[in-house]
């Protein structure tokens, strides 16, 4: 579709560069611009932060259902040295247009496919986290040509039960305006527990889930219920073919929401699966741990070792068991 509107930003000098690279580096510029596209008539918008090597495969991440194109900005500094990062709201999330529960993944993977189209990009390094991850994996699945890798954090093959029940309680809350009863307990779901194990930024983090929940405006709460209502719906996971591509899942280490036993199940879905852990993380490890965050997707992009890394377990080969 054609692009509704343009902004484009200067660029952002003084960006830090990738861990682990010499300090004597020039650090890369950022040029941001924003895009408005519309995909059956449903308005959503892309943020694209140029990188530092024009022709590399871009990064593309699809976010969880409570972030938005703005979550991963303090990722682009370092993922923006190596590869343009896109963000995006896709119909129904962040500032797009509100998207009725009746249309489901299915359609947010074609919406993507418009997305990939509307830029004129043939192939994406594909980062999804929790319902961006199963996004995009109904995205390699139904578009296997446009990914070149693809990384899931977060992941699992099934809504896990209690979960699911709890967002039918949680649906009616959010339809009676009980925000802070479901912030407390939405952050209590995404947080470990205590006496799990150590977790980096955690009360700080937490804090920060509950201010977002809680604050939410109208708008935004009826977008989050009509997003409980697609979950219940329609299928979390499909078993269709997966793409024979390099693959990566990743899950916190002490992850009580998708545990790393679930995610050792999806790298199993997929051919010639990997599966690693990130030390002192849960289910927000990317927000957690930030700069080795992107440290890990640099280096998944870029083909280099995943192997001794400081942040993480070593990464492991998972039999796979077919698209089930």
């Amino acid at each position: 579709m054609a692009a509704d509107t343009i902004s484009t930003h200067p660029p952002v000098p003084g960006m830090n560069p990738v861990p682990g690279q010499a300090s004597d580096d020039r650090p890369a510029e950022r040029q941001v611009e924003e895009r408005d596209f519309t995909f059956a008539g449903f308005r959503y918008t892309c943020r694209v932060a140029r990188g530092a090597r024009p022709g590399a495969e871009p990064i593309l991440v699809l976010g969880g259902s409570s972030q938005d194109r703005f979550s991963w900005t303090r990722h682009e500094k370092w993922l923006s040295h190596a590869h343009s990062v896109i963000t995006v709201d896709l119909p129904g999330y962040g500032s797009a247009d509100f998207l009725p529960a009746t249309y489901g993944i299915d359609f947010l993977a074609a919406a993507v496919r418009d997305l990939l189209d509307s830029l004129e990009l043939p192939r994406v390094h594909l980062v999804g986290a929790c319902y961006g991850g199963a996004v995009g994996l109904r995205f390699a699945q139904h578009y296997p040509d446009h990914v070149a890798r693809l990384m899931l954090v977060g992941m699992t093959t099934r809504i896990p039960d209690d979960y699911a029940a709890a967002m039918v309680r949680w649906d009616g809350m959010i339809r009676e305006g009980q925000t802070e009863t479901i912030a407390r307990e939405l952050a209590d779901r995404f947080m470990s527990p205590p006496g799990t194990g150590r977790v980096r930024k955690h009360a700080a983090v937490a804090r920060l889930v509950h201010q977002q929940i809680a604050s939410q405006n109208p708008e935004q709460l009826r977008k989050s219920a009509e997003h409980n209502t697609r979950l219940m719906r329609h299928e979390w996971y499909r078993p269709e073919p997966v793409p024979h591509i390099p693959n990566l899942v990743v899950t916190g280490e002490h992850d009580t929401l998708t545990t790393p036993a679930m995610g050792r199940d999806v790298a199993a879905c997929l051919p010639a699966g990997r599966f690693m852990t990130i030390d002192e993380t849960d289910h927000l490890a990317p927000v957690e741990r930030i700069a080795d965050f992107a440290d890990l997707v640099t280096r998944f992009c870029t083909d280099r070792t995943l192997e001794g890394l400081s942040y993480a377990a070593e990464p492991e080969s998972v039999a796979f068991a077919g698209a089930s």
